[in-house]
This record gives structure tokens, C-alpha cells and sequence, in this order.
């Protein structure tokens, strides 16, 4: 499975990411990390990142038909289509789904400041942790941070997607198409 492989290196990512972060590069994170928390700090936020996809790729794929449905009907290759709806479709599935990218991204980078504030000390584990710590630490408002730079971030990356996978399927059906006709002649 992709995700059980590449997320050390989101978290690694998060970690760095972080204001003030202690890690000097890239094998420091992960010599530092594996030594003081151990391996399993890489995959403290994984079954999130699990829950997270389903709701965010169901979304996402329901949210690209029902554009197509309303701005492209006779599901014809319009480019224009593919793209407000790739791009409707990555908007809408990274704001609903940002409370549990917060919640991922608390449990990758154990900022010890969050954690200070509300008293935990240790390592935060698990999505239920993870979840009344972001909502002790913020209410409702704390789960929606950072929603705004999810969505622009989604918007370009699922719009090229979703053109690329149309212009793709429109040029392979041509083709197809032509070997066919070829054929009979």
C-alpha cells in the first residue's frame, strides 16, 4: 500500500514544517524522531490519514459527477468542464475534510506547545485524542484552521487531475476508435 510506505515522509515533511522546528534536515528528523519516539511516531496519525481519504475521495468523485452532470450532461471532452469541476470537486472534499487533516497534522508534529497548553505530556496517540485535543485547544473555530490554504492548495491539483484524466480517456478512445474503422476498411 502507497500511504504505508510515503507517510514517513509527510510526517517528516509536517515536522519541518513547524515555526521553530529543531530538526536540521531531512535525515536529522528522522534519526531524532525514530531514536526518541521510536518508529511508530511515523504512523501515530495513520489511521487518521485512512479516515481521512474515504470521506475526501468520496466527496471528491461525487462532487466531480454531479459538475459534469449540471456543466457537461452529454459527458463530451470539454476542457473547461473538467476543469471547474476538478477543481469544485478538490475544494469542497479538502473543506470538509480539514478537521481531519488538523487532527493529522497535531498528531504528526506533537507541537509541544499545543500539548503544554492543555496539559498532556507524553506523546498524543489516536484520532479520539486527537480530536478533543484540537477541540480543548480551540472549540469548533481550532478544527478549520488552515482550510482557506487547503482548498487553494486542492483546487489546482485536482482541476490538472481531472483535465489530464479526460484528455487522456478522450485521446485513448479516439484512438481505439481509429483502429476499429481501420479495420473494417
Amino acid at each position: 500500500h502507497g500511504l504505508l510506505v510515503s507517510f514517513p515522509g509527510s510526517v517528516v515533511k509536517q515536522r519541518m514544517q513547524m515555526y521553530n522546528s529543531p530538526y536540521r534536515g531531512l535525515w536529522d528528523c528522522l534519526q531524532t524522531v525514530t531514536r526518541t519516539e521510536g518508529i511508530g511516531a511515523f504512523y501515530r496519525s495513520y489511521s487518521t490519514q485512512l479516515t481521512m481519504n474515504v470521506p475526501f475521495q468520496a466527496v471528491h468523485f461525487i462532487t466531480y459527477e454531479l459538475m459534469q452532470e449540471q456543466l457537461n450532461p452529454h459527458r463530451h471532452y470539454y476542457p473547461g468542464s473538467h476543469i471547474v469541476s476538478g477543481a469544485a470537486a478538490g475544494a469542497i472534499s479538502a473543506a470538509i475534510t480539514t478537521p481531519l487533516d488538523v487532527c493529522k497534522t497535531l498528531l504528526n508534529t506533537q507541537e509541544n506547545v499545543a500539548l503544554n497548553s492543555v496539559n498532556i505530556s507524553g506523546h498524543l496517540s489516536g484520532m479520539a485524542n486527537a480530536f478533543r485535543t484540537v477541540y480543548r485547544l480551540g472549540g469548533l473555530p481550532a478544527f478549520f484552521k488552515g482550510a482557506q490554504a487547503r482548498v487553494i492548495y486542492q483546487m489546482p491539483s485536482t482541476a490538472i487531475a481531472w483535465s489530464v484524466y479526460e484528455f487522456f480517456k478522450y485521446f485513448l478512445t479516439k484512438q481505439q476508435q481509429l483502429q476499429q474503422e481501420a479495420r473494417r476498411m
